[in-house]
């Protein structure tokens, strides 16, 4: 049987690169695992402070009714909620409707149109909101999150005196179909386990679905429209967060959305956006992760290494690795089915694709709505009021 590579050879080198990438990897679900789920016991946000929830909404989606209702189902003393939509012919409108005629008791407003601040829809369809909230505390809050109950409270038990923004990523829920799965596994276990670890090292990133922002902190650096400075807003905030001298934290336990169903083609679009959106924003962060995926730097270490001694030792890295993923989804109880480690693997088979082709292009697609993801400088936007 053929030996592993002698000590000092460049195939040795190359066999412990890979096995402290393993040790990289497992080191950070370890860290998820300790970190989500683990509630802090005195938060610094002021007791049952009133609070501004501002949804930007557009088009009709399979959970639109679950997730608008929720809205309006939150377990809090004293909140609004502010829902803006850019379009007045918009199919959401008559759901809104009836849900705000259902919750009279709850304080509510419509905004209709935007205000073009730059070539981010969402952000435009959120500007009005913001300027309209009546209260200290506002959360933007995107229309496919589903909201618990308690959702104000999570957002609130995480504010420290250090935090200039709380934010929580989405967590794949309600899979229809293999693709949708596969979503789960590339929100979940991967980017939702490296925002956590990466808050525990300090290196908290904001993410867009929810956030939550004291206003005349972000109104004292130029408020909503501050946000502008990057095509996605949430690099923006973690760039304005940082540059103050403040701290990006995510709450306890990350909130759900629903995906439904899914298509291979949808998964690839609407993954290939947000790794150009991080190449374009934070490319030194962006660059490592070609290697936060088992299959890729295994397969080629093994095909390199040539001997069974070292595929054994690599495929057995490999199968710890995936079971840590696995464990940490049955830990923090996300979606899990006996086909999870083949969505896995078709998640890894396609991350070197989309790592590579969000090198290549400057421009996405969002909603239909082209958006040139190049730097400020070099791709000025259109900026003034559209009609209403």
């Amino acid at each position: 049987m053929a030996a592993l590579p002698e000590s000092g050879t460049l195939a040795t080198l190359a066999l412990w690169a890979v096995l402290a990438l393993v040790l990289v990897n497992l080191a950070s679900l370890a860290v998820a695992m300790l970190r989500i789920g683990r509630r802090r016991r005195s938060p610094a946000f002021p007791a049952n402070a009133p609070v501004s929830v501002v949804r930007p909404l557009r088009g009709l989606e399979a959970f639109s009714e679950e997730t608008l209702r929720a809205s309006f189902r939150l377990d809090h003393p004293a909140y609004e909620l502010i829902f803006c939509v850019a379009d007045a012919a918009d199919p959401i409108l008559p759901l809104l409707e009836r849900m705000r005629a259902e919750y009279p008791h709850i304080p509510s407003r419509l905004i209709l149109g935007d205000e073009r601040i730059g070539g981010n829809p969402k952000l435009n369809n959120c500007v009005r909101g913001w300027d309209a909230a009546a209260h200290d505390w506002v959360i933007l809050a995107d229309s496919n999150v589903m909201m618990p109950p308690d959702y104000i409270q999570q957002m609130q038990a995480a504010w420290r005196p250090d935090t200039g923004l709380v934010c929580s990523t989405p967590i794949g829920d309600r899979p229809d179909g293999f693709f949708a799965l596969v979503e789960c596994a590339f929100l979940n276990t991967l980017q939702a386990r490296w925002q956590y670890a990466g808050e525990a090292l300090g290196l908290g990133f904001a993410q867009g679905k929810s956030m939550l922002w004291n206003k005349p902190f972000l109104d004292a650096r130029g408020g909503i429209r501050a946000l502008n400075a990057e095509i996605a807003e949430d690099a923006a905030a973690t760039k304005l967060v940082r540059a103050a001298g403040c701290r990006v934290h995510l709450v306890a336990s990350p909130f759900r959305q629903p995906l439904g169903r899914r298509t291979l083609s949808e998964v690839w679009s609407r993954q290939l956006r947000w790794a150009r959106l991080r190449r374009v924003t934070f490319p030194l962060f962006f660059a490592p992760e070609i290697g936060i995926a088992p299959l890729l730097p295994l397969t080629l270490a093994a095909l390199a290494l040539g001997t069974a001694e070292a595929t054994a030792l690599l495929t057995a890295a490999g199968a710890l690795w995936y079971g840590a993923e696995v464990a940490l989804a049955v830990r923090a109880g996300w979606h899990r089915s006996p086909r999870l480690v083949l969505a896995f693997l078709v998640r890894d088979a396609l991350l070197p694709a989309i790592w590579a082709s969000a090198w290549g292009r400057t421009a996405i697609v969002w909603r239909g709505n082209p958006m040139d993801i190049r730097p400020r400088e070099a791709a000025p936007l259109e900026t003034g009021p559209t009609a209403a």
